[in-house]
């Protein structure tokens, strides 16, 4: 965003190197430019909350959301990419773009309902959950062992910032569960907040032991294809409440844990 070509020139030249690769440069006034940031990840924002509703009504009426996410990403008017589920979103980016929308939409006598609903729905699913874990256990968590997989709002990172993990876990420690949790990477970040109210271990098995359930909040490539065995044997109850969806249903099926997703059935 420029008005000035002395400016546009400048950034032109260097990112030359991109744009010889065929990215292109799309110059605007400043504006616009803003704006496009802040709408850009504010509608992938809108997505992943729609895929999210779109999940928890599957749940309502018998369908799967992992074949609905395939048939609607087939068009290429949508595409395959923001259409996973799972319990809501997180980190750096999403939640503070789309306040910041919101926030400037209010100082222009702008009312922004569709991220409104956004903000709402995704708090919501960020904890759905909880409420399962509590239906399972007759409406009462209080001293029951919860193992968490993952911290971290996403994979790959130690950005604890606005993560689904940091909100399951006030609300369960709320309702006087215990939580041991295991992330490898996003730990000492949330050490800082919750200090020793929560315990912590130094790998996905030991995190297991004794546990009642075992929530996953963050879709760790390690807990793809875990040993199921080895989890039962750990764990005083087989009961798996998968806030990422990250196992098939033809890959849980047969091991005898109960298992919740997001959007699929569940397997009892």
């Amino acid at each position: 965003g420029s008005s000035s070509d002395k400016a546009k020139n400048i950034i032109a030249q260097i990112y030359q190197p991109f744009t010889n690769t065929g990215v292109p440069i799309i110059f605007m006034d400043e504006k616009s430019s803003e704006l496009t940031k802040y709408a850009a990840n504010s509608f992938l924002a809108v997505k992943i909350t729609f895929m999210n509703e779109i999940a928890n009504y599957c749940e309502k009426v018998g369908a799967d959301v992992d074949k609905v996410r395939l048939g609607m990403g087939s068009d290429d008017r949508i595409g395959h990419r923001f259409l996973f589920p799972g319990i809501g979103y997180g980190g750096s980016c999403f939640p503070k773009d789309v306040k910041a929308l919101i926030k400037s939409g209010k100082e222009e006598n702008f009312d922004f309902q569709i991220l409104n609903a956004t903000e709402n729905v995704n708090k919501a699913q960020k904890v759905i959950l909880v409420s399962e874990i509590e239906k399972y256990f007759g409406g009462n968590i209080k001293d029951k062992k919860i193992a968490m997989w993952g911290l971290a709002f996403k994979a790959n990172t130690d950005d604890i910032r606005e993560a689904s993990s940091l909100d399951n876990i006030s609300l369960l420690l709320e309702k006087g569960a215990k939580i041991t949790a295991y992330d490898a990477i996003a730990e000492e970040n949330v050490k800082k907040i919750f200090g020793d109210k929560i315990e912590y271990t130094k790998d996905m098995y030991s995190c297991l032991e004794d546990a009642d359930c075992l929530l996953i909040a963050t879709e760790w490539s390690e807990f793809k294809n875990p040993n199921f065995q080895l989890m039962a044997e750990k764990m005083k109850n087989k009961a798996i409440f998968d806030g990422r969806n990250m196992f098939s249903i033809d890959q849980i099926e047969n091991t005898g844990f109960y298992y919740k997703s997001i959007g699929r059935k569940t397997i009892k």
